[in-house]
């Protein structure tokens, strides 16, 4: 029975049938390419992975651990789970290519109908190391993140952990889209034929490995296919001479050195003082050689996993006598331990000279006025300079070494640590992997496209799964955000409860806010035409002023920010006086701002659009932002809540509560009011959210209080993203005298058949004998009230019966708008008032 060495999108295949399918691989590459895949959903899989990395009790963990190399310590899971968490792999994105989802064409300047992305290459052949056992797994995400397809060649040596790894990521994607860009091989370089199938069709070939490894896999590459080489770089320690006499500094570089026995790209294998003294060369390397006997020797897993092998034993052994036999010449002086475990060589001569590693290190000279003159001519294998110094000499001297070539400056004892995001070797892997493509369209058919992927595919997310979360169960201690990601926090207007905490890390809200640009555009903002008064509240760490602020910010468009305030007056004035067209705010503040300046505000006539959110206008106040003040526009700025930011948005094709998804961040359900299953299709229920594009929080199926159904079909405006209605809030339906009466319906009936133009309140009172609903309407837009009760009655049969049942008193009343009930928070008119508990 032959050993499947071989993993293919998503099967482990034999030597013969990896032959086979090597043949027809530019078909299953064009096939796994017409295809989608999601950030988000590599993202998932990567996060889900990284969690049973770093259990070691995690099944996942157990199958994994013994295809390590011999001698690999077990801690490398938890290791490479730290790399492939959500956390570390966004962060990365944002570095490399600007977003957590570079794939999808948004405009690059709000102002212009010019889209930008960056496209996957297309096929990444990735040719691995051997003996790293992280560094394969890691090429392909990078590779993954990108969008590609990817083919690995693993040394016929090594174990199959990087095939089972592969394994257990697409696992977590049932989609199957990362199973379909992924095939692992392992075979030797001398199956040249092998090597060349899978370099023929690709569009880069990453190579790992020193300069033969990239001269055997360069012959392979075809003319235009890019070559990525990640090959073997020196790295070397720079110290002033306060540094080099600190017994802090001499451990620290001791660390660097000892860490990994020098086999890592960024391990120092020389050490240069900021002199031309050859006594002190001398000096320092016999102080420093015993700090290096003074560290305990390599034993366990690292002697088996980089001690020398028969040719690098020879090389240690020649070098050191060399530099022996130099010192009968007064060039060099030895310092080494009798057992050859370590050695260090001082030299007087300063040209960069390779360490033969395993604890292996030069000393020499050189003034900093020489560094740039001495290290340029090894530019392109230089990596890492670990500077030590004072704060003006790191601050001078990093400047030199990265004009001599220098990739990467760290302290001294920092050398082999590095950070989520950092370029590798001077570039950013990412962008090799990626390229940058750009489409240009006509500004008068995609004014209010924001993202042209909108109109060209829906977009999948994975699916939601496990409880229902309320805002109670958010706002539990084990939910919370963790602090590393607690950057911004915000509360909600309290208009349906206490006021609950919402706290986000500064990439999410970045994210958010750019998806509430987009919505804006689809609205029909036009960020280099409209001058935008910004007028929603501020302050008690409420967001919608913080939030518009930065939306408009990253529209580029011109915004007065002078905030819901008492004054109507000088809002009015300041309105006038700048030119302001368009209103940002809450309806109930708007509707209170143009009747207290009505004749001011049309007389002046400037005013065309009204964006507004956290509250409806009904037809009939439209109706009159229309006849009254002469609004061309108005419609919803964004429809959203303060913990899990903008859900959808309206297009110019949207009107009333009906709203597109942001599909990009979220994915919706709408489920039973009484059970908890999905309606059917087109049917009122619970809207339920899941929020993906979130870091340090889970906020998945998320029962947000609202009412709504989904609309079928696509939009006429042609965007993917799938459509609901709003329909009110739970809470807007109330248990009244054995009844369910809902405030929408007191809404509709004010407005088409009373007439009734201006806000309305319901409260609730709990009286001797039976219930009281009181019906508060605006006085200065209010019809008769006893004309309104008239036709509440007799438009809401259930209404109708409650009172003739004689188990509720109803009660019309007309009042100042001043004196209706509002959130002190958000200003938001609060809908129903329950006085009865």
């Amino acid at each position: 029975m032959s050993v499947h060495h071989h993993y293919w999108q998503g099967s482990f295949v034999g030597d013969e049938e990896a032959g086979r399918r090597l043949t027809e691989l530019p078909t299953a590459v064009e096939a796994a390419l017409a295809t989608d895949l999601e950030t988000e959903t590599v993202l998932a899989a990567c996060d889900a992975l990284a969690g049973a990395l770093r259990d070691p009790a995690h099944p996942v963990h157990g199958r994994l651990a013994p295809h390590l190399p011999e001698g690999e310590d077990p801690a490398v899971l938890a290791e490479l789970g730290a790399l492939l968490g959500r956390r570390e792999l966004t962060r990365k994105l944002r570095r490399e290519l600007g977003g957590t989802a570079p794939g999808r064409l948004n405009r690059a300047d709000p102002r212009e109908t010019v889209y930008e992305a960056w496209a996957p290459l297309g096929l990444v052949a990735h040719i691995a190391p051997g003996n790293a056992a992280t560094v394969a797994p890691l090429s392909i995400v990078e590779g993954l993140l990108a969008g590609n397809v990817n083919i690995l060649k693993t040394s016929s040596a090594d174990t199959l952990f990087t095939q089972h790894l592969m394994a257990e990521l697409a696992a977590l994607d049932p989609s199957g889209a990362l199973a379909a860009r992924v095939v692992v091989l392992r075979f030797p370089s001398s199956r040249q034929e092998w090597l060349r199938l899978m370099c023929a069709p690709a569009d880069a070939v990453a190579v790992w490995g020193g300069e033969g490894a990239v001269e055997g896999v360069a012959a392979h590459v075809p003319a235009g296919c890019r070559l990525v080489e990640w090959g073997h770089r020196i790295s070397f320690a720079y110290l002033t001479r306060d540094a080099w006499s600190d017994a802090v500094t001499l451990g620290a570089l001791a660390d660097d050195v000892c860490l990994h026995e020098q086999q890592a790209c960024s391990s120092p294998q020389v050490v240069y003082l900021d002199t031309e003294d050859e006594g002190e060369v001398f000096a320092f390397a016999e102080r420093f050689a015993a700090v290096l006997a003074a560290r305990p020797p390599a034993v366990g897993a690292a002697v088996s996993a980089v001690g020398p092998d028969p040719a690098e034993d020879a090389e240690l052994t020649t070098t050191e006598l060399v530099a022996r036999l130099e010192e009968h010449l007064g060039l060099t002086r030895v310092f080494a331990a009798p057992d050859g475990s370590w050695r260090v060589m001082a030299d007087t001569r300063s040209p960069l000279t390779a360490s033969p590693l395993h604890r292996s290190v030069w000393v020499k000279p050189l003034p900093r006025k020489r560094l740039i003159s001495t290290l340029r001519p090894m530019r392109r294998y230089l990596q890492t300079a670990g500077l030590a110094g004072s704060r003006t000499d790191i601050a001078e001297l990093s400047r030199t070494a990265l004009a001599a070539g220098v990739t990467r400056v760290t302290p001294v004892g920092a050398m082999l640590e590095s950070y989520a995001g950092e370029p590798h070797d001077g570039v950013y892997a990412l962008q090799r992997y990626s390229r940058r493509v750009a489409v240009q369209a006509d500004p008068a058919l995609f004014a209010t496209t924001a993202c042209l992927d909108d109109l060209a595919r829906p977009v999948v997310l994975p699916s939601p799964a496990g409880p229902l979360l309320g805002k109670e169960d958010v706002q539990e201690p084990g939910r919370k955000v963790a602090r590393a990601d607690a950057e911004l926090y915000f509360r909600s207007g309290g208009s349906t409860g206490a006021p609950a905490l919402s706290i986000f890390s500064y990439d999410d809200y970045d994210t958010q806010m750019h998806a509430a640009a987009r919505g804006l555009l689809a609205a029909g903002y036009d960020p280099v035409g409209d001058r935008t008064a910004n007028l929603f509240y501020c302050g008690a760490m409420y967001g919608s002023f913080i939030s518009f602020f930065s939306v408009l910010e990253r529209l580029g468009g011109v915004q007065l920010p002078l905030s819901a305030g008492p004054d109507h007056r000088a809002t009015a004035r300041a309105l006038i006086d700048h030119g302001a067209d368009t209103l940002f705010g809450m309806p109930s503040y708007l509707w209170q701002l143009l009747h207290a300046e009505a004749d001011t505000l049309r007389a002046y006539g400037g005013l065309r659009k009204v964006f507004y959110g956290g509250e409806h206008f009904t037809a009939e106040q439209r109706r009159t932002l229309k006849d009254t003040f002469g609004i061309e526009v108005i419609r919803s700025i964004t429809y959203g809540s303060t913990d899990l930011g903008p859900l959808g948005y309206q297009c110019t094709e949207s009107s009333g509560g009906v709203h597109h998804l942001h599909a990009d961040l979220h994915t919706m359900e709408v489920l039973e009011l009484a059970e908890d299953r999905p309606v059917t299709p087109g049917e009122t229920g619970r809207l339920v959210f899941s929020t993906h594009a979130r870091r340090g929080q889970d906020l998945g199926r998320y029962v947000i209080g609202d009412l709504g159904r989904e609309i079928p079909g696509r939009c006429p405006c042609g965007r993917h993203a799938p459509r609901f209605e709003l329909q009110g809030r739970t809470g807007d339906v109330m248990r009244v005298a054995t009844y369910f009466l809902n405030h929408r319906r007191f809404l509709d009936l004010a407005g088409k058949p009373g007439g009734h133009r201006g806000e309305l309140q319901i409260r609730l009172d709990a009286m001797d004998a039976r219930e009281r609903l009181t019906v508060r309407v605006e006085r200065a837009a209010a019809t008769d009230p006893e004309r309104l009760r008239e036709v509440f009655l007799a438009g809401y049969p259930e209404l109708r019966s409650a009172v003739a049942e004689r188990l509720l008193d109803l009660v019309v009343e007309a009042v100042d708008g001043a004196s209706l009930d509002r959130s002190p928070t958000s200003g938001k008119l609060l809908a129903v008032v329950d006085a009865r508990r």
